[in-house]
């Protein structure tokens, strides 16, 4: 056992850390099911879009409030940038979810093409995932945090599927000059989609960056 672990096994537990980190998740996850609510066509966008933005104000102030107590500690449960890292990559997923929304309300994307479905039920996945994870941390359940790191890792590769299919279609359609779009329309509905694609592929993306921490944890510390 390090000398850091002795300080911690004798010193307070700090758990809100785990707090933090558990409602970065809930938000996150929250936020994802609104993003596939509007593309299943259960939601209207303005109304998703906003509850985007206050999901992704509240998670600000966490990731805010995780800063500050990493500031005030001297001795965390876990390694301080280990828990800076994942509240960070927590916040990502949220910040890109959210923009992929804002995407579709700025540039017109009032109907999603079913690439856009398809990663934004990834995501709800993704998150489903990692809302189950980060609580587990609290508890020590590391063989278990593998697993899903282990399943995220395979979400990502789906998630690389889609876009990398999604973006091969809309660029052979650009190029060919195919029969709904010619000359200026190909190039806004070429930046449209591809917009909001690359959004939704980074909140994916940061999924695995998520599987990745969560294993560097697992293996430090179980």
């Amino acid at each position: 056992m390090g000398f850091q672990d002795v300080i911690r096994f004798l010193l307070p537990k700090e758990d809100h850390f785990y707090t933090f980190l558990e409602q970065q998740a809930a938000v996150a996850h929250r936020a994802a099911l609104t993003a596939k609510d509007y593309a299943d066509d259960k939601a209207v966008l303005a109304e998703a879009s906003a509850m985007l933005q206050e999901a992704e104000h509240e998670g600000d102030r966490l990731e805010h409030a995780m800063e500050e107590a990493l500031g005030l500690t001297f001795v965390t449960p876990i390694d301080r940038e280990d828990l800076q890292r994942l509240s960070s990559e927590l916040d990502t997923v949220l910040d890109s979810t959210n923009r992929a929304l804002q995407s579709c309300l700025m540039l017109g994307v009032t109907v999603p093409t079913e690439p856009m479905r398809r990663l934004a039920r990834l995501i709800a996945r993704c998150t489903e995932k990692v809302n189950e994870a980060v609580p587990l941390l609290r508890t020590n359940k590391y063989a278990r945090i593998m697993e899903i790191a282990r399943d995220l890792r395979k979400l990502e590769k789906e998630g690389d599927s889609i876009f990398r299919e999604a973006m091969r279609d809309l660029f052979s359609e650009a190029v060919g000059g195919g029969p709904a779009h010619t000359g200026a329309s190909d190039a806004r509905v070429l930046i449209r989609e591809k917009t909001v694609l690359e959004d939704l592929e980074n909140a994916v993306d940061a999924c695995d960056a998520i599987a990745d921490t969560l294993s560097h944890m697992a293996i430090k510390h179980g």
